[in-house]
């Protein structure tokens, strides 16, 4: 007998306003049992000390999260100055203070080096995994593993304000930047230390900072559908943007008709005759039937014209 599953089909993206002192497997949690939804997942881990932006896939949506983790994202940060941490947070214990003498040419040089590609070790207090564990783990243990440098991009550092022993900014960065490490390194070349007190994520990709919803704001769907005696999909699902949002940097291609069945089995399907597609063999295309555009998943483009699938959106039948 197949096992009844718990939670509704429900596919989309949630973008939510991270609030402070929780997780983002916490967060995620509250987000599907809001929707009641069958499957959840978050799209790059924010501290509990730090809010803003969470991408939150729900059901197919969840096979997509990868692009979402490689795309860039941009932060609000404010640096204290004069002072490290073990984690290079204030949730962690200060291990060095230092007397803050930094001019404002000083820091404006010093942001310059950041600026563009760079080299950055990251923190021990990340989840990165070492021998299948995440550092963190190892870092509460004491144990220090060694880290090698990692290839990032600054594509953008703004100091908005600079007073005393703060200094506010704003950063756009690639994937895989430590926000923490980036501030700890600034402080080391200071030559006075710093932590970051504060991290707000303001952007993932192009995601519209506007379209973010609190726990407040979910919370208020939830009751409104109670009171109403609406179904919960009702009120709650038109919040959702479309699947295909985490991946529309891809190029996109159209099947003829009859191979829709093709690629929905799993097997390489042969595009429309007349589409002409900016990608070329070998590159991960987001695929669409032709009727009513219908978003079908993600495939690699081969020669001949045909799409090999790699991600396949399954819809319950009506």
């Amino acid at each position: 007998m197949a096992r009844k599953r718990k939670g509704r089909l429900v596919d989309g993206i949630l973008l939510l306003n991270k609030p402070l002192d929780i997780s983002s497997n916490q967060a995620m949690q509250k987000v599907k049992w809001a929707f009641g939804a069958a499957k959840a997942g978050h799209t790059g881990a924010l501290d509990p000390l730090a809010t803003g932006m969470l991408p939150i896939c729900l059901g197919e949506a969840t096979k997509f999260s990868q692009f979402l983790l490689d795309t860039d994202k941009t932060y609000q940060v404010t640096a204290k100055l004069g002072v490290r941490t073990t984690t290079s947070d204030a949730a962690g214990e200060v291990v060095e203070t230092n007397e803050v003498a930094v001019t404002a040419e000083q820091l404006a040089q010093v942001c310059e080096l950041f600026r563009g590609p760079i080299k950055q070790v990251p923190s021990m207090f990340s989840a990165l995994k070492y021998q299948g564990k995440p550092l963190y783990t190892y870092a509460r243990q004491g144990i220090d593993i060694p880290r090698e440098a990692r290839d990032i991009t600054i594509y953008s550092l703004v100091v908005e304000r600079f007073e005393g022993d703060e200094i506010d900014m704003t950063v756009h960065c690639s994937k895989g930047t430590y926000i923490r490490s980036l501030v700890d390194d600034m402080g080391q070349a200071l030559g006075c230390g710093a932590f970051v007190s504060k991290l707000h994520r303001s952007q993932v990709t192009d995601y519209p900072s506007d379209k973010m919803l609190t726990f407040e704001q979910l919370d208020a769907c939830v009751s409104k559908a109670k009171e109403q005696g609406l179904p919960i999909a009702d009120i709650l699902d038109p919040l959702l943007l479309p699947m295909d949002t985490a991946v529309k940097c891809l190029a996109e291609v159209t099947l003829s008709p009859e191979q829709v069945i093709y690629y929905n089995n799993g097997n390489s399907a042969r595009l429309l005759s007349d589409i002409h597609t900016t990608a070329n063999p070998g590159d991960e295309v987001r695929v669409y039937s032709p009727t009513a555009r219908l978003f079908l998943g993600v495939g690699v483009l081969e020669e001949g014209h045909r799409v090999q699938p790699k991600r396949v959106v399954v819809r319950e039948a009506v």
